[in-house]
């Protein structure tokens, strides 16, 4: 077996809608395509031995130990490497359900598809689970422990944290978009200008002066003491005398902490003699050369969190600890107590495994123990000097219990110290009665406190404190998504999607669009290239000036990483035609109408799907799509438009030549055809699709027909607005057009324009694409053979596997199929085609260059379109 290539969807995909994270593993079988596993001696004795959690799954059978079934009957090896991928992610503590096996048309090539919840442990187990199929097959050992563990620490070290997972749920829960900024735990929440950012708990809400002044406790603790609020007598240290005169001061015994640590690192508690305070200092002063010392509060820790100044959740925090039984030693203890299945590695599961460290060691050493003692019946052993729950500690939720009185001071001090998002940390003997009355104290003020202990404790009621954050960066009508019109299809996406940026820009948003040549921004190019994939979109949607998306969408990214937003207000399908077949897997029509679907899929049920009723693979979506529908064609008596009409649907079509709405029977009629300059005075009956699909999506969302009407006459086809896209350059004798068309329906729309165009000869400089089918190649040489009275063949840039003779023998074939005599020649470097085309043309000549590398063909027409100025003295005519 053989992996070809594992590909990991963060987006809708092919596969599923509904679940974006899907990793897509292409395997190629070899010899084992033909031993199912019933072929296979002891297979599944020994899958069922090493996996024996596998009989929870149900497969086909539907019933536990189902899948084992399968395996008893014969199933083939993908299935099993997908079953297992998905269980060792269980085990880890990454229970994930969703999974698909196909087989692909290349015989023994299946892509294997499985759900994960952390891409780079669901990318180990795609490994893993062919190791562990190889390991089978072969009766080799294999360790499934090591593997388990392996996945945990990939997790551990790559998840969002506790805290931050628990405020992306919630926002997904609300349909709230997000997305992860870097490697780190900073999230932006929302699209565009309605975004929000946070990290673990700090959100961009949280002053950083209020965080400052959290940091220093020092500072945080005279503050709270001015604003009478109980905290313990003591103060700043940085050496031995500083030490001895605050002991003298408030006595023993004593808390040294670093004035600026955090989670309890560098600190020494229930100090109760200077030699022990020494050490504390010096261990301290590892973090910083000032150290608190303060009065050791008796009593319990207590957290407090507020959110946007209210309190929402409180919790008594518990060190990590055992209690003897007068048998088992502290090792055995910590043993028996990680059994608990509430413990689990790292934050997997409501409490944390208990480890042995340097801090457990220090405490049981002062109570002059070792892992081996034997604490008697009942008696607590403290392993950790901190009541951290990611060192083992528990919680216990006190949240209905806090006095009143308490509340109003904790809501004080978030405000006092400024914080939106406030810890609170409290010793007392209770919180039921005010700190004034139980002796209590306020301890530290936290900056990015913690969620975990109020999500989950171990004792109580979970409370959902993610809710009030969400609640405070999205109040009740605060929008966290922009407007995305998203465009697909074969052709003229391109220039869809540029209409209708155009049209949004004119009606005041500050537009961000992705296109084939580049990413904009308000029209100004940032990123330039083929940016019609999911980073290209997100791109977009993390741009904070960014106020409405219309985002080019082609096939090649939903088949790489699927869709870079989860859903769009309006998608657009131009059309479904051949182009890129026989590519990853898309070998027909059907299946490149399933990848365009995606983008349809992911319109909001309350949107619209914008479809083209000439295209018969797009109206085949039709029964399929959820969203409204609305359809745009170039002919009123098309018969899906008439039944449109009948039912009282919205359509858009060109009639009489106009650009035209209909609602049912009536008419609003938005503009002559041949007033929109980017139709080439109504000759391009392509390019009058586009706009069709432009003026339909626009007018769908919302846009007044006049403003739409505006902007279609003011959008000028140029190299500048729309390059690759009918761009018509005009000389003295002769004329020269480029355009982007590359595949059969391409060459036809460029066809059906230059029958409208007059000319004594018609000079055509083509190419084929490497990485299309033959047929494909051959249909382009036979159209231009029907439409050029001289052809030049050049060289495509990228050959993608063939040879320069394959492809201009499949070209030339396909002139020969023409049914003309037309002359050819091969001139193998684009510009020297471009060059020898402008040379030969005489007078009346148009020339029309299909160019996939747009930029270099417009910047030598232009060149030598300036050196015919400066030689007549004169502008050139658009």
């Amino acid at each position: 077996m053989k992996i070809e290539k594992i590909q990991v969807l963060r987006g809708p995909n092919i596969w599923s809608i509904r679940r974006p994270n899907l990793i897509q593993m292409r395997l190629d079988l070899e010899e084992v395509e033909h031993l199912p596993t019933n072929k296979i001696d002891g297979f599944g004795e020994r899958l069922e031995r090493l996996i024996p959690s596998l009989i929870t799954h149900r497969c086909s059978e539907g019933v536990e130990g189902g899948f084992f079934q399968r395996v008893e009957m014969g199933t083939w090896m993908g299935h099993v490497i997908e079953h297992v991928a998905l269980e060792i992610q269980t085990i880890a503590g990454m229970d994930t359900g969703f999974g698909r096996t196909r087989e692909t048309k290349s015989p023994g090539i299946y892509n294997v598809v499985f759900s994960y919840l952390e891409e780079n442990s669901g990318v180990y187990a795609a490994e893993q689970s062919v190791e562990i199929a190889r390991c089978l097959i072969e009766d080799q050992e294999y360790n499934i422990v090591e593997c388990i563990q392996n996945l945990r620490e990939i997790r551990e070290l790559h998840r969002l944290g506790p805290s931050t997972g628990s405020i992306v749920e919630e926002a997904a829960a609300r349909k709230i978009p997000w997305i992860r900024l870097g490697r780190n735990s900073l999230v932006q929440l929302g699209y565009g200008v309605n975004q929000q950012r946070f990290q673990a708990t700090i959100t961009g809400k949280t002053s950083s002066i209020a965080v400052d002044i959290a940091c220093n406790k020092e500072l945080t603790k005279r503050m709270l003491d001015e604003a009478a609020i109980p905290v313990p007598s003591g103060d700043l240290v940085s050496d031995e005398e500083g030490l001895r005169d605050v002991i003298a001061k408030i006595g023993y015994p004593i808390v040294l902490k670093p004035l600026d640590g955090n989670h309890g690192k560098g600190s020494s508690i229930n100090v109760m003699d200077f030699e022990t305070a020494m050490v504390g200092l010096e261990h301290a002063q590892n973090y910083g050369p000032n150290v608190i010392v303060e009065r050791y509060i008796t009593g319990y820790d207590f957290r407090i969190l507020v959110i946007n100044h209210k309190m929402v959740a409180a919790a008594r925090r518990v060190p990590a600890h055992v209690i003897g039984d007068g048998e088992l030693n502290i090792q055995q203890l910590i043993e028996k107590e990680n059994l608990d299945p509430r413990r689990g590695y790292g934050h997997e599961k409501v409490l944390t495994e208990i480890s042995v460290d340097k801090d457990t060691n220090e405490l049981l050493e002062k109570l002059h123990y070792t892992l081996e003692s034997v604490p008697k019946n009942g008696e607590i052993v403290y392993l950790k000097s901190t009541a951290n729950l990611s060192t083992g500690g528990t919680s216990i939720d006190v949240t209905d219990m806090v006095h009143p009185e308490n509340i109003t001071m904790a809501e004080r001090v978030s405000r006092i110290i400024g914080l939106d998002v406030c810890g609170i940390d409290i010793m007392a003997e209770n919180l039921t009665q005010p700190l004034k009355e139980s002796g209590g104290a306020i301890l530290e003020v936290n900056a990015a406190p913690g969620f975990r202990m109020h999500l989950a404790p171990s004792e109580g009621l979970p409370r959902n404190v993610a809710a009030p954050v969400v609640d405070m960066l999205y109040p009740p009508g605060k929008p966290a998504k922009i407007p995305i019109i998203a465009v697909t299809g074969t052709n003229g996406k391109t220039t869809t999607t540029r209409l209708i940026a155009h049209i949004v820009k004119n009606n005041g948003y500050r537009v961000g669009f992705t296109t084939s040549d580049g990413i904009y921004i308000q029209n100004v190019m940032l990123t330039k290239g083929d940016t019609t994939g999911p980073i290209s979109a997100e791109f977009v949607l993390k741009d904070p000036t960014v106020e409405f998306a219309v985002l080019e969408t082609a096939r090649g990214g939903i088949l790489r990483s699927g869709l870079g937003f989860n859903s769009c207000d309006i998608g657009v399908l131009t059309n479904i035609k051949e182009d890129h077949l026989g590519m990853n897997d898309i070998h027909n029509l059907r299946d490149l109408t399933k990848v365009k679907q995606v983008v349809m899929d992911s319109v909001r049920k309350d949107g619209w799907s914008v479809l083209n009723a000439d295209d018969e693979y797009s109206m085949r979506l039709m029964p399929e799509l959820e969203s409204k529908i609305a359809l745009f064609s170039l002919h009123e008596d098309n018969p899906h438009m008439k039944k449109f009409a009948k039912e009282g649907k919205i359509t858009c079509v060109y009639e009489e030549g106009f650009v035209t709405i209909k609602k049912g029977d009536w008419k609003i009629r938005i503009i002559k055809a041949n007033n929109v300059p980017i139709t080439m005075e109504g000759k391009a009956k392509f390019m009058i699709s586009n706009v069709l699909a432009a003026s339909l999506s626009t007018y769908l969302y919302g846009f007044e027909i006049d403003d739409i009407a505006n902007s279609l006459r003011t959008l000028i086809p140029s190299p500048a607005l729309t390059p690759g896209r009918l761009n018509i350059f005009k000389f003295k004798k002769f004329q020269v057009l480029i355009d982007f068309a590359h595949n059969p329906a391409g060459y036809e729309a460029i066809e059906d324009y230059l029958k409208n165009v007059e000319a004594t000869k018609k000079i055509g400089i083509i190419s084929g694409v490497g990485d299309r089918r033959d047929e494909d190649i051959r249909e382009c040489g036979k159209i231009a053979g029907r439409m050029f009275d001289y052809i030049i063949i050049r060289n495509e840039k990228h050959l993608r596997g063939r040879t320069e003779e394959e492809i201009n023998d499949l070209i030339i074939t396909g002139i020969q199929q023409a049914g003309r005599s037309v002359s050819y020649e091969s001139i193998p470097k684009e510009i020297e085609a471009l060059k020898h085309a402008m040379s030969m043309a005489e007078e009346g000549t148009f020339i029309t260059a299909l160019s996939d590398v747009v930029t270099n063909a417009i910047d030598l027409v232009q060149e030598y379109q300036n050196r015919e100025i400066l030689e007549e003295g004169k502008l050139p005519i658009h």
